[in-house]
């Protein structure tokens, strides 16, 4: 099943142009927003919308606009305790080197997405696999549903994993679908994987500094 909510969401224009044709703006009270701007999960449409800092900063009061609107946290996290070998990414039947999970509370079940010529790909996962390979590690203890994922890869048969915010997953999906080309993606598309992820391990603090976004 395909799905691609980078090609038709608003607050992901940006990842999927290389200059947008205007100032983007916040998608709540329409002031002018940042390059790096947040962005709040928009649980009705299953969305990400753009947001200024006041607007992002009240959404995540308890209560702020019934519960429909969700920030997504400034967080990344690793746990250098769990390794994902071999066995493990087999057992989630990835058929790439990339991919991320997220919670989605509206369906109660974990979605597992991986980026691809067109957009993100969802790729089956058993709760009864996520269980096993990924359900007792402290990052899927701390996962937020909705705003945060699980961004895993794997290469050269070593396996990483990061708690990340949700919207640079899409930021990823989307920077390959610009670059891919050929049946591997190119070497363009991989060296922006590397500095991508380059990126997310500099961010990353270890599990046990965490708090609560």
């Amino acid at each position: 099943m395909t799905a691609s909510p980078a090609t038709r969401t608003p607050g992901l224009r940006r990842f999927l142009t290389e200059r947008p044709l205007r100032a983007e703006r916040c998608e709540l009270c329409a002031v002018t927003v940042q390059a790096d701007h947040r962005h709040l999960v928009d649980t009705d449409k299953r969305a990400l919308v753009c947001a200024c800092v006041p607007c992002a900063l009240l959404m995540q009061q308890p209560g702020a606009a019934a519960g429909r609107f969700r920030t997504v946290p400034a967080r990344y996290l690793t746990d250098p305790a769990h390794h994902l070998d071999d066995s493990a990414w087999e057992a989630l039947q990835i058929p790439v080197g990339v991919a991320f999970l997220f919670r989605n509370a509206a369906l109660d079940r974990l979605v597992a997405l991986y980026p691809s010529p067109a957009g993100a790909t969802e790729s089956e996962l058993e709760p009864a696999t996520w269980t096993a390979v990924l359900g007792d590690s402290r990052l899927a203890t701390l996962l937020e549903p909705d705003v945060e994922a699980l961004l895993l890869r794997r290469t050269d048969g070593h396996g990483e994993c990061h708690l990340v915010p949700i919207d640079i997953c899409y930021e990823l999906v989307g920077r390959m679908r610009l670059l891919w080309q050929g049946f591997d993606g190119g070497a363009e598309a991989r060296a922006a994987l590397d500095e991508f992820f380059a990126d997310v391990t500099r961010r990353a603090r270890p599990v046990g500094e965490a708090v609560r976004p």
